[in-house]
């Protein structure tokens, strides 16, 4: 008897080959307006373009001014206040809503909808339900001040020193649902040997969720921070519907200093090099966590 050859796997790179014929089109589009507009941006972030583009070279002169400017400094640290309480506040809201909801609670699904609901809606509707929370006259101090409290205080949107809470505050309770939701799909894929086990072992609860739990959802938390990220770094209408960036500077983010510079001021140089500066800024935070994502996989 003659033995048959066993049959070669086709390469990876022809496997599902119709549904990446198919794909062709989207991510030359994807990756043309991506690449594309980005060099343009960049290149241009180095001329003294005002209301239109011209080839016009100053060298770093925008970037100079740029980091010369009060009201970009302003920007990026409340980019980094905002940014750093929402990824933490809103993965530890997020998953302790997420372990009451996976205890079987009765009515699950209209908590859930309870909580998700504000994600529904936009920034700006958003940002004008807080604003009116969070005004003197009539929200939160308005009526705590007309059930006697005469002296209590709650105005973070007007005072400059905590105006970014105050948008904070607005950012959690619209966002805190979604996170909720993922971080509950992600329990529910835990296998229920394991809680069996750990029980069985006499591990508090606590410590099978610290020890145990987390590092297997691992998966679902990156893909958390990327959407919370993404979130982060494009905050622009939640700020322009509560503040527009007041009062006087103390609540701009970058985002907003971009589109007044382009849109309003006609500068268009500096709103390329601010631009330039938000691009590089996520680079230097998703080119490493791909690397280790990815890379290592490769090697290992």
């Amino acid at each position: 008897m003659t033995g048959h050859a066993p049959a070669k796997r086709p390469n990876q790179l022809f496997r599902n080959l119709n549904s990446k014929i198919a794909s062709i089109p989207m991510i030359l589009i994807a990756v043309g307006i991506f690449f594309g507009g980005s060099i343009w941006t960049i290149v241009y972030s180095f001329t003294n373009s005002k209301l239109l583009p011209r080839a016009n070279f100053v060298g770093f002169d925008q970037y100079e001014r740029l980091w010369n400017t009060s009201r970009w400094i302003i920007s990026i640290q409340n980019l980094a206040i905002y940014g750093i309480l929402s990824l933490i506040f809103s993965l530890v809201i997020g998953f302790l809503l997420a372990a009451l909801m996976d205890q079987k609670i009765r009515f699950e699904n209209v908590f859930r909808t309870i909580f998700l609901y504000p994600f529904a809606l936009s920034f700006i509707v958003t940002g004008l339900v807080w604003q009116w929370i969070l005004n003197p006259e009539f929200g939160v101090e308005g009526i705590v001040r007309s059930l006697g409290w005469e002296s209590f205080r709650f105005d973070p949107l007007y005072n400059p020193d905590i105006v970014i809470y105050g948008i904070l505050i607005a950012g959690l309770w619209q966002g805190t649902g979604l996170v909720m939701c993922l971080m509950l799909a992600g329990l529910r894929g835990i296998d229920e040997d394991i809680w069996k086990a750990a029980r069985v072992d006499g591990i508090p609860m606590w410590r099978t969720y610290l020890f145990i739990v987390i590092p297997m959802m691992r998966p679902v938390f990156i893909t958390t921070l990327v959407i919370i990220a993404s979130g982060i770094v494009k905050v622009y209408d939640l700020v322009v519907a509560q503040t527009s960036g007041g009062p006087g500077n103390a609540s701009e983010v970058p985002a907003k200093y971009v589109y007044d510079y382009m849109f309003q001021a006609q500068n268009l140089g500096q709103g390329f090099a601010a631009s330039t500066m938000m691009l590089i800024t996520v680079a230097i935070i998703i080119i490493p966590w791909a690397y280790l994502e990815f890379g290592g996989k490769k090697r290992g």
